[in-house]
């Protein structure tokens, strides 16, 4: 493996336990499917975003 294969492969892992925590936050299903497009559509930034300013438990 690749430190590009690496690399995807931690954004991926990551990626799945934000839209884990997404779902497992107190927020409107609403807020939760549009954190969860936008964690699929831009994985890097997503996660970045979700990260700072995403829902909390």
């Amino acid at each position: 493996m690749d430190i590009g294969g690496i690399s995807g492969f931690v954004i991926l892992a990551l990626d799945i336990f934000a839209i884990y925590n997404v779902y497992q936050s107190g927020a409107s299903n609403g807020t939760k499917l549009l954190w969860t497009l936008i964690i699929l559509i831009l994985p890097a930034l997503g996660l970045i975003a979700w990260f700072f300013i995403g829902p909390k438990k």
